[in-house]
């Protein structure tokens, strides 16, 4: 049976799906689904075919929703998705990772879930809660949201998350305990002489390379950064990009040395692609040299951002990828990001893109 590519993508008003086939040379558009809940993050589950979204705000709460069926019919579920009473409550599920079997969901205000039966029902991993630094974590602009969710594609018992602003955190006991890895990655917001602290930093996007467990990357509200020992300690990789500062990664599913990067202009000059032209930068060294892919892409009057999951690769051979902007536009390369197309366009600003590869 023929292979169809699927790219899910997460709105402010609800779940859209472009479907295409293996040469993804033309694509088709469905949705919105989910009532046009707002949706910060959709992923398929390869080993079920299962769609899953993470949504909500402080107006409808947070639940995950799941199709079974492709996204042809939808429910959702927030039972367990609370903390104990007294403390603050959960406004939305910002983040959703699924690994052997297990369903996690990263929430704001910054925690950490896991599902055992598809997302009915959820159960909250305490000891991230109970970290000794937690009192002291500071939410970044969009609030303290768990927002990167790296579960090991190998060892169920690792996991690597984001939160905005408190850093990188590790667990290698299956969320019994925590332990920061931030070393190295820069903290310029903080006053001199502090700008590498234990925790504090404000990660933007943290992905596994692929076939080298102990393999990151992370885009950092100060940088970009590399680590070849499971985040213990991480190195810049940023020279050569045309700014520090953006928010989405993408690592190719094969090669752990190709990545993808889409810098924006600056923290505080608008947040919009550099000179308003439009460019993914790819590395096929691990971060050593940087190639902007500008074939396809407006070179005019792009004033877009694109958020921290709204970039990803697919699996076919060559890989395509594929990013949304804040203006509802979403770009398609399926030849490894020498050349690009607009597939879809006046979407509501896109949060996230994931993809999946399914038998039809």
């Amino acid at each position: 049976m023929p292979e169809q590519v699927l790219v899910l993508i997460g709105t402010k008003k609800g779940v859209f799906i472009a479907q295409s086939d293996a040469a993804r040379s033309s694509w088709e558009l469905r949705g919105p689904f989910c009532e046009t809940w707002p949706m910060q993050h959709v992923i398929g589950d390869p080993a079920t075919g299962t769609i899953y979204g993470a949504a909500g705000n402080e107006w409808f709460g947070p639940a995950v929703w799941k199709s079974t069926d492709l996204g042809e019919s939808w429910s959702h579920s927030s039972e367990g998705l609370a903390y104990e009473a007294g403390q603050e409550p959960i406004k939305a599920v910002w983040s959703l990772a699924a690994r052997n079997g297990r369903l996690y969901a990263g929430v704001q205000p910054a925690g950490l879930f896991f599902s055992d039966d598809a997302g009915q029902s959820w159960t909250h991993m305490e000891g991230l809660q109970k970290h000794p630094t937690r009192p002291d974590w500071e939410p970044g602009g969009a609030g303290l949201i768990l927002h990167s969710l790296v579960p090991d594609h190998a060892d169920p018992d690792r996991i690597w998350i984001g939160i905005s602003s408190a850093g990188v955190f590790f667990t290698g006991d299956g969320g019994k305990t925590w332990e920061p890895r931030n070393k190295g990655t820069r903290a310029d917001f903080m006053p001199e002489g502090q700008n590498y602290p234990e925790f504090g930093q404000c990660v933007h996007c943290l992905v596994q390379a692929p076939g080298e467990p102990d393999l990151l990357y992370q885009q950092n509200h100060c940088g970009m950064y590399r680590s070849a020992d499971a985040g213990k300690t991480w190195e810049s990789i940023e020279a050569g990009l045309p700014s520090s500062f953006g928010f989405p990664a993408a690592v190719h599913p094969r090669d752990p040395s190709t990545l993808y990067l889409l810098p924006l202009n600056g923290d505080i000059h608008g947040r919009f692609v550099p000179d308003a032209k439009a460019a993914v930068w790819r590395t096929r060294d691990g971060g050593k040299n940087w190639q902007d892919m500008r074939e396809g892409l407006p070179q005019k009057n792009a004033f877009f951002g694109v958020l921290r999951q709204a970039m990803a690769a697919d699996r076919m051979d060559p890989a395509g990828v594929y990013f949304g902007t804040s203006g509802g536009a979403l770009f398609a390369s399926n030849d490894e990001g020498d050349s690009w197309s607009c597939i879809a366009e006046h979407l509501p600003s896109i949060s996230s893109v994931e993809t999946m590869v399914v038998t039809r």
